[in-house]
């Protein structure tokens, strides 16, 4: 476990960057919300007559005058897009930033396989988006306390658990994409975490395109409809794992066979 260890310390400054940027961002949105609950009402008005726009982002499903409506939409939209950023990073550099900081050579003489190098790493991964999740988790559960609201333990719960398989979805998909790739990796990882994002607004616009929700992450993650149906889309989560299995296996057997440059 001395390379978990190592790439621990070595992501502990991002860790801290992401989680503090991400966390403040939600902590001042629900701070937000005491100041602005009288005219949320007036608001939700005003955001469900503008058609397209409105059914983008959810809020023609939930009441956008309760915290937990305004919760699943405003502060949904910072975790899911800020998580999916930050897993994104973490996965698609695991295993390509051995190449492009020439320490490749160092690492893989030692009396280490490379299934055991990717086991490491990929662990690696997982621990710092948990780690990342429950620091988030612990500020929001903070932050709602002190503003006076009361804690909807359900649906905070099932949010903060969707946005949670979001990311491990996306960094497996990256851990495989990590593989094949040398160098600039952070573009590949934020455009892959984007091209997700407006897949799933175009799946939310039209119609013809709900067939994106079996590819994009965040429809199972949409903190609107979470809370409107009580429950996460367990068929889409399914999907959205397989995917990640299946980015995690494409990086085993590419990078056990690969040469490295």
């Amino acid at each position: 476990m001395i390379l978990v260890r190592h790439e621990l310390r070595q992501g502990r400054g991002a860790l801290g960057i992401w989680t503090a940027a991400v966390g403040l961002l939600l902590a001042v949105c629900i701070f937000i919300f005491p100041e602005m609950e009288n005219e949320m009402g007036g608001m939700g008005d005003l955001f469900g007559s503008m058609g397209s726009f409105t059914e983008a982002f959810g809020m023609d499903r939930v009441n956008f005058g309760t915290f937990i409506g305004f919760y699943s939409v405003e502060c949904g939209n910072i975790l899911g897009l800020g998580g999916a950023l930050f897993s994104a990073l973490c996965g698609v550099g695991a295993l390509a930033k051995e190449e492009s900081e020439h320490t490749a050579e160092f690492l893989l003489t030692h009396p280490i396989s490379r299934g055991r190098v990717t086991a490491e790493k990929l662990l690696a991964v997982m621990l710092e988006i948990f780690f990342f999740n429950l620091c988030v988790y612990g500020i929001a559960v903070i932050s709602i306390s002190l503003c006076g609201e009361p804690i909807p333990w359900r649906e905070v719960n099932l949010l903060h658990f969707a946005y949670w398989l979001l990311q491990v979805e996306i960094a497996g998909i990256c851990f495989g994409f990590s593989a094949f790739l040398q160098r600039g990796t952070a573009g590949v990882g934020l455009g892959i975490a984007i091209l997700f994002y407006f897949l799933h607004l175009i799946a939310n616009l039209s119609k013809n395109a709900k067939f994106l929700r079996y590819i994009t992450p965040f429809a199972y993650a949409d903190g609107a409809e979470i809370v409107a149906e009580g429950k996460i889309a367990i068929g889409l989560v399914v999907c959205g794992m397989l995917y990640a299995v299946g980015g995690i296996a494409i990086a085993f057997l590419w990078y056990g066979k690969k040469d490295i440059t």
